[in-house]
Formats: structure tokens, sequence, C-alpha cells
């Protein structure tokens, strides 16, 4: 997990940052001279349940990805929640008024709000496939871009995917337990209705997972982003930065 202090004390707020599935909390390590400069606060970016460092959970819920979360935070912070995808999800679960946390307000970058039968048979069948392992680091680096949504942002090479990876006895895999990917369709209207804080919704022009008419259907603010795609973070950390100028 990633936490960096900022220099700042008080009730200033802290940044909860939630990466996506297969990624890691390291997918947030180029934001930092962006937050150096325009965070007045904290800020965190853990590794989710069965991904990075973070073990696996027995079954996978988004309440259960919460949970696991809760233990790191602080009951005396002031979060502000940024989740992309995955994360979103899960960062709407952790500021539900049951869950006890001292959220302010909710991101959701990215998160699919439908899902066909075809795609959830589809998770479920990812769920059920066992590790692959490969002979190189390199191999194993593209089949963690390709999981995680990064192929074409990140390359192999770069310093974010080592997280992603583990190498045992000389043959790599990914860190991602691949059970996650049975955690399911989120209840979007549920999670919404559990909420009283503030929650903008907001996704890339070019995202293929979610339209704006889908997410404009749950009554919250929707915010678009000119020219990027689902994993408009990577694409534009400042611009992404900027949807939590309301919050700081």
């Amino acid at each position: 997990m990633v936490d960096e202090s900022g220099g700042h004390t008080g009730r200033r707020p802290v940044l909860l940052l939630l990466h996506g599935m297969g990624a890691t909390g390291d997918v947030w390590l180029p934001w930092a001279p962006h937050l150096e400069r325009h965070w007045p606060g904290r800020w965190l970016a853990p590794d989710l349940a069965g991904h990075g460092w973070t073990p696996p959970l027995p079954s996978y819920s988004f309440a259960g990805f919460a949970r696991r979360i809760a233990p790191a935070l602080a009951l005396d912070d002031r979060l502000v929640v940024l989740g992309h995808s995955l994360g979103g999800v899960v960062g709407l679960a952790l500021a539900a008024r049951d869950a006890g946390m001292p959220v302010d307000a909710v991101v959701g970058l990215g998160i699919k709000a439908l899902w066909s039968p075809t795609e959830l048979d589809r998770a479920a069948e990812l769920a059920a496939r066992p590790v692959s392992w490969f002979a190189s680091r390199t191999e194993a680096a593209r089949r963690y871009l390709r999981v995680s949504g990064l192929a074409g942002l990140l390359p192999p090479d770069h310093p974010v995917v080592d997280a992603g990876l583990r190498q045992v006895d000389g043959r790599w895999r990914l860190a991602m337990d691949p059970n996650a990917f049975a955690v399911g369709e989120p209840d979007l209207s549920a999670l919404l209705a559990a909420i009283d804080v503030p929650v903008l919704l907001a996704r890339g022009e070019h995202d293929p997972m979610v339209t704006d008419a889908q997410l404009k259907e749950y009554g919250v603010p929707v915010a678009t982003l000119p020219g990027l795609g689902h994993n408009a973070h990577v694409e534009d950390p400042a611009a992404v930065l900027a949807l939590l100028d309301a919050y700081r």
C-alpha cells in the first residue's frame, strides 16, 4: 500500500485511491507529483483484497473488499474516495451509512453499470481458471497488462507492473487471485441508496464499458472526461484529479 503524508496535519482530507480489477495500488504512483502540488492532505493507495500484496478473501463481495480496507483507515480522518471501476464500487460500499467510516465524498470513475449474462458468465469462467504460470517476466507482464486493462497504456517493463507479478522458483504468475473475478455485478441502486454523502460518477468519453445515459439513470451528478477512455486516471491524471476540486 502506498501512503504519502504530503506534510499536512489536522482535519485536512485524506484521499483514498482504489484501483480497478486486476491492477494494484501502484497504478496511482504516477499521481504523486500531481498530488504533491494539488492535494492538501495525505493520500492512500491500498491493494484491494486478492491483488498485489493483500491476501485473498475466502469469497468476494464488494462489502468484503471494503471491510478489508477499513482497518487501515482512521476514524478521525476525513476521507474522500476516488475509485476506478471495481474500486469505485468498493468506494461506494465503504461509504454506506452502516459501514461507520468517515467518508465525506465518493468519486466513482468508469464503473460498469450494466452486465449482460454473457459478461457475467465470462467473469465466472475467469474466476474458475487455475493460476497461469509464465516462463519469463515479460510474458507475465503482458498478461498482467491485459487483465488490468492497462495494455497500450504502460509498457511491460514499467515499474508499476512489478506489484502485479510474483516470481516463484524461476516462474512468473500474476499476483491477483483469479477468484476475485467472481465478485459479480454491483447493485448500484442499492449502494447509492445506502449513502448519505455526495457521490460523483465519472467516465472517459470513449469508455466502452459504460455510457453517460446509463450513469444518469442513478440520479447523482455525472461527469464526462473528453477524449479519455476507461483508464482515464492513467491517461490523464490531472483531468481526473480535477474532479476532486469540490471535495478538498
